[in-house]
């Protein structure tokens, strides 16, 4: 029963001592010592004993501390010009630290969806020693998660105590990496050192021009588009702007009114109800101005909608720009001149439309990270979102197969999901499968976060 409780068979239990938040299990190392480590004779001799206190994993809701009565030796070959001793090597022990290697393995893989408080005080140690141990167990990860490299990649920003430039598998729906800053030469390190960054057709981002700069040096044949959701918000920002310049002539009832109505100026018209509506004609009626704002929202969507090509789009666009009254034409100069900035990367968004799916769930994302971003430094809030277990979007490629028809002989690969016979006879080869690893599914990250688990 003695040795059930540690189950580490290279060690003999001698005692336990049970209270009621601990098990202190008193150990000796079972195997004898044969050699010194410094020259490899046998002639040894004890030198005396010291306990170490080693940390293991809790058992039963208690810490675990298993006093190890360690041997020391003294080599008589070394010691003919000074007096050389070493004490018995503890097996299963960390080598930096007077933990099992299970329980340092057990903190890091504990660490992605747990806080360090919490894991210190289950196991008995400082919050600090936690931090340590997450940090080599993130930088092993590091070494051993490879990530596919996105042909359709996102770059855009994620708000994580300060601004921060997120990576994203657009196709897949996943985050790929978190870069600590938006700057372009972090940027221009990232895609430099990027496997198949060649492989790269489409970069989708918003208007941050050390975004297009870094992609436009590291990658100069991936074509630069910019979501239409960036482009249409700064149509609901000119309306806001509006919107908040009338305050100052209104009285605190009306301002009251306006500000909890706001989200009627912010809506789309065809999604209005009947008392949505009622709303906005009273604004619109009232304040002029503000509707023309709203207007001049609603057209600017039409842009979008009528889809088609690049040249149809800058028709309808140049239509929409000469509607643009003085009196509301200062609220939309920044969309004018984003517009005229970046024109043939928004126009792209024709040629190559990224979905609203893929902005939604990723601002969805921004929202809940604002939340957990509390108390956690960057670098460990990037590990738990790119290494949590469970949260990847993977595919399982099957090796190449035969496939035989008469005496053709036909080499394909498949993945699991679309292995198909069709009648044909298939030899596989002895070769283990092979996994492509998409990055951090959105949708399943959000959900974490919104239920605590992360």
């Amino acid at each position: 029963m003695a040795a059930n409780i540690l189950n580490l068979y290279l060690y003999t239990v001698t005692r336990i001592v049970e209270t009621e938040h601990d098990y202190s299990v008193y150990a000796a190392v079972a195997t004898q010592v044969a050699h010194c480590p410094t020259c490899g004779s046998t002639r040894l001799s004890g030198f005396g004993r010291r306990e170490q206190m080693i940390r293991d994993l809790p058992s039963h809701g208690k810490r675990v501390a298993i006093y190890v009565d360690t041997r020391r030796f003294k080599c008589l070959e070394c010691s003919t010009d000074r007096v050389a001793t070493f004490s018995e090597p503890l097996p299963d022990v960390d080598a930096k630290r007077l933990m099992t290697a299970r329980l340092v393995k057990w903190i890091g893989q504990q660490a992605l969806r747990r806080t360090f408080a919490s894991i210190a005080e289950e196991v008995g140690c400082v919050e600090g020693t936690v931090r340590l141990i997450f940090a080599d167990y993130v930088n092993e990860l590091e070494k051993t998660v490879r990530f596919e490299t996105p042909t359709w990649m996102g770059i855009d920003e994620i708000h994580i105590i300060k601004p921060r430039c997120v990576i994203s598998n657009i196709r897949s729906n996943t985050v790929v990496d978190l870069l600590p800053n938006r700057n372009k030469d972090t940027v221009v390190h990232y895609l430099s050192h990027l496997d198949g960054r060649h492989s790269v057709q489409t970069v989708a981002m918003d208007m941050w021009t050390p975004y297009r700069d870094a992609v436009q040096a590291v990658m100069p044949d991936a074509r630069i588009v910019i979501d239409k959701f960036h482009v249409v918000r700064m149509a609901n920002d000119a309306v806001e702007r509006v919107r908040k310049s009338l305050r100052e002539s209104l009285t605190p009832k009306q301002r009251r009114g306006l500000m909890h109505d706001r989200f009627v100026l912010l809506k789309r018209e065809r999604d209005l109800n009947d008392k949505e509506r009622l709303l906005l004609s009273g604004w619109t009626a009232n304040y002029p101005e503000l509707g023309e704002a709203y207007r001049l929202k609603e057209a600017f969507y039409g842009v979008y909608e009528g889809m088609g090509t690049r040249d149809q789009a800058l028709a309808r666009y140049a239509a929409w720009h000469r509607s643009v009254s003085h009196e509301v034409r200062d609220a939309f100069a920044d969309l004018i001149r984003a517009f005229t900035n970046w024109q043939p990367q928004i126009l792209a968004y024709f040629d190559h439309p990224v979905t609203n799916a893929y902005t939604e769930s990723l601002n969805s994302l921004i929202r809940v990270m604002n939340r957990l971003g509390r108390g956690y430094s960057f670098e460990a809030l990037r590990a738990k979102i790119l290494f949590t277990e469970g949260v990847h979007k993977s595919v399982k490629f099957r090796p190449r197969f035969e496939r035989r028809r008469g005496d053709e002989v036909m080499l394909d690969m498949a993945t699991t999901e679309t292995f198909a016979y069709r009648g044909f006879a298939v030899d596989q080869h002895d070769k283990p499968e092979t996994d492509k690893n998409y990055g951090a599914d959105i949708s399943t990250l959000t959900r974490l976060i919104e239920e605590g688990k992360l």
